[in-house]
Formats: structure tokens, C-alpha cells, sequence
């Protein structure tokens, strides 16, 4: 993902992975197809790695909920904010959302749940689904209005403790 985000998606080419990766060009074919295989498999090992830093946060049960919640969308969301990637894989992904397949629809509805499940063991499982969305709403709304991760996550702790009593 580092040499991803350091050239953009477009602008990356096998050679320059393969050379970050100290690997010879046709070894790195040999390990993958394509450069959208590649890009597929490093997304999905940093969605995996998100997903479960969220799973740790949110299992603290001896913080409170609004601090584990604002700390799980900071791994999920909030260290993405500001940064070169952000921009070019949303790009990639729009163009073609077909590169990363499924991932980009079951990670994210993994994440909701595991938020769903944060707020219904405190608040009761009633409100804890419309909540949940909400503040993912405001997560997606967050990273669209604000340039660094310290004002994302200034704007979402606002946002929990609006919504999460």
C-alpha cells in the first residue's frame, strides 16, 4: 500500500512495487497477475487489519463507549483522512468497482455491526442500528469536508457524544 500511496493507483507501476518490495518484476508476477490483483490484495489485507483493530477497540469494555467509538472509526476511517491514497483509491474504486469485488461491500457492512453491537450493548439494540448508521453517515460526510485526521476526529468525537448517550 506504501508505494500505492506514494504514486497514486494510476501513476503505480509493477516495477515500482516490485522494487519497494526488493523483488524482480516477473516475481512479482509470479506472486500476482496484475497490478488490480495486486491493489485487491493489498486492500484487503489493510481492510482485514482495520477490521480487526475496530474488534480490539470495541471490546475494551472498560473505556466508555464514546471514546472506543470515536478510536474505531479512527482505525476505520479517521488515519485515512489527509492522506495521498484517500482520494485515488475512492477514484479507483468509482471507476471501477469491479478491481476490488465484494470486499467493498462486506467490510463495510462487517464495520456497521460491529458499531451496531458497541452501542446496543449500552443503549439497548433498539436504537443502537439507526445510531450506527447515523454516525457512519457523518464518518463518510466527515471525510469529504475535512483535510486532517485531527479534524475528523474532533468533528465525530462532537457527533457521538450528540448521538450517543
Amino acid at each position: 500500500m506504501a508505494t500505492f500511496a506514494r504514486f497514486g493507483y494510476r501513476k503505480t507501476s509493477m516495477e515500482d512495487v516490485a522494487r519497494a518490495a526488493h523483488i524482480s518484476r516477473p516475481g512479482l508476477y509470479f506472486l500476482f497477475s496484475s497490478k488490480e490483483a495486486l491493489f485487491r490484495a493489498a486492500v484487503t489485507q489493510a481492510l482485514g487489519r482495520d477490521i480487526t483493530a475496530v474488534e480490539q477497540v470495541l471490546s475494551d469494555r472498560g473505556r466508555p463507549l464514546s471514546e472506543r467509538l470515536v478510536e474505531a472509526f479512527d482505525q476505520w476511517a479517521g488515519r485515512y483522512v489527509g492522506g495521498p491514497l484517500t482520494h485515488d483509491a475512492a477514484t479507483v474504486i468509482d471507476d471501477h468497482p469491479d478491481i476490488l469485488g465484494e470486499i467493498v461491500e462486506t467490510t463495510p457492512r462487517r464495520f456497521e455491526q460491529l458499531i451496531t453491537d458497541a452501542i446496543a450493548a449500552e443503549s439497548g439494540r433498539e436504537a443502537a442500528l439507526p445510531v450506527a448508521q447515523t454516525l457512519i453517515s457523518a464518518s463518510i460526510g466527515l471525510k469529504h469536508q475535512v483535510a486532517s485526521r485531527e479534524s475528523y476526529l474532533e468533528r465525530l468525537a462532537a457527533a457521538v457524544g450528540l448521538l450517543v448517550r
